[in-house]
């Protein structure tokens, strides 16, 4: 299943994003993507048990490569002074360079999704896609000729 092909627009892929996070409890959650963002294509708050909120930031990108540790870098940097948690979704993956920096020490964390999580996401809410189950019936020939 390929989400590049069905979210052909960067705009659509954002507003997927937002989907993907209402349904997955985010509150107020907007799409703020577009020209001079600053590398910031959404905002939401994502509750805990109605108890904690945590305001976060995410960035989108439609990949078929992926995402590197200078992107994380960069998203850092936009998110700096805004909040403490990001959110970076790709259709893509992200380079093991890239993951470490998602979690330095000392640095706000960076939660990663990439295009394997995102499609189970959307599996699991039921978002986009149709799941048929096929049934398969095969003739044991073994079985008939002891008869």
């Amino acid at each position: 299943m390929s989400i590049n092909r069905t979210a052909r627009d960067p705009s659509a892929f954002e507003r997927l994003a937002q989907c993907l996070l209402r349904e997955s409890g985010f509150i107020q959650v907007q799409v703020t993507g577009k020209a001079g963002d600053g590398g910031i294509d959404g905002v939401g708050i994502a509750r805990i048990n109605g108890f904690l909120s945590f305001h976060i930031l995410f960035q989108c990108k439609r990949y078929q490569g992926s995402v590197t540790a200078g992107q994380i870098r960069d998203f850092r940097g936009a998110m700096q002074g805004r909040t403490d948690k990001g959110l970076f979704i790709t259709t893509g993956t992200f380079t093991r360079d890239a993951i470490k920096e998602a979690t330095r020490d000392g640095a706000p964390p960076i939660d990663l999704i990439d295009g394997e999580q995102l499609v189970q996401r959307l599996k699991e809410l039921g978002l986009g896609v149709k799941i048929t189950m096929i049934e398969s019936v095969e003739i044991d020939a073994d079985w008939f000729a002891k008869i």
